[in-house]
Formats: structure tokens, C-alpha cells, sequence
């Protein structure tokens, strides 16, 4: 297979599908707290807004300027992560992680749609914009903690 036909493979339709329908779009009023991380390699970038009440994340909203694989990832992340406490945005990173890096499995719900981007494990270049959701979030959920 040409490397062409790779990528159109990798760009399925549950990805374009998932970007195109990503939740949570709007920048919060009154965040507990901001993080915004960046991909050196190919710029992507995710601005995260939590606010979280009794250590859990109560509301969400993201600015995603990402690939369709990254847009894919936040929509996932966005539409779970609200009632998580930081542990299990941890979890999820990192069962993520292991997905792409190792060859692990899925990660659990409520982020096992993560699953589209298991073809995405041969494209190292494109796995810092996958986690990007993440990494914000987790950010973010650090600089709550330094707030409280």
C-alpha cells in the first residue's frame, strides 16, 4: 500500500465523524482553571476550561486548533470527562498512551471510543497531537489544585 493510501485509511469516517461533532466547544466564563498545550511538531494546539467542585470536573470547554486525529481525540475526551476526578483523566491519558506507544488496549469507558485511532499507533509523529486533550486537561486539573 502507497503511504497516500495509509493516510485516507487513517482518516476514516468515524474520525472526520467524530471532529466534525466535537462537544463542548465553548471557552467557560468562569473556569477554576486554564491550560493550553501545544505540539511542537506539527502545532496543534488545545486550551482546556474545567471547573471543578467537591475533586471532581463539574464543566468543560476546549479550543481545539488540531488534525482531524486530534479534533477526534478532544471530541472523546470532551464528551467524557465531565464528573471524573483527576485520577481518572489520568487513567484514561494513559491507557491512551499505552494504546498508541505499546500496543494496549483500549482505553475503558467512557473514553473506549478512542478506539478510531488505534491505526494512528503507526504514525508517531501524529501522537502528541492525540494527547493533547489530555495533557490540557490534566493542566488544567493541576493548576485547580494549586488554586484551591
Amino acid at each position: 500500500m502507497s503511504a497516500e493510501t495509509d493516510m485516507i485509511k487513517l482518516y476514516s469516517g468515524r474520525i472526520l465523524a467524530l471532529a466534525a461533532d466535537m462537544p463542548r466547544t465553548q471557552r467557560l466564563d468562569s473556569p477554576t482553571a486554564t491550560a493550553k498545550k501545544r505540539s511542537p511538531l506539527c502545532g496543534s494546539t488545545v486550551t482546556v476550561d474545567i471547573t471543578v467542585e467537591n475533586g471532581v470536573i463539574s464543566d468543560y470547554g476546549q479550543d481545539v486548533k488540531a488534525c482531524a486525529l486530534g479534533q477526534a481525540a478532544a471530541a472523546v475526551v470532551g464528551a467524557g470527562v465531565v464528573g471524573l476526578t483527576p485520577a481518572q483523566v489520568q487513567k484514561g491519558r494513559d491507557e491512551l498512551f499505552a494504546m498508541l506507544k505499546n500496543d494496549g488496549p483500549v482505553p475503558a469507558a467512557p473514553f473506549g471510543d478512542l478506539e478510531v485511532l488505534q491505526p494512528a499507533k503507526d504514525y508517531k509523529n501524529r501522537h502528541a497531537s492525540i494527547l493533547l486533550a489530555f495533557d490540557a486537561t490534566l493542566d488544567a486539573l493541576e493548576a485547580s489544585k494549586a488554586s484551591a
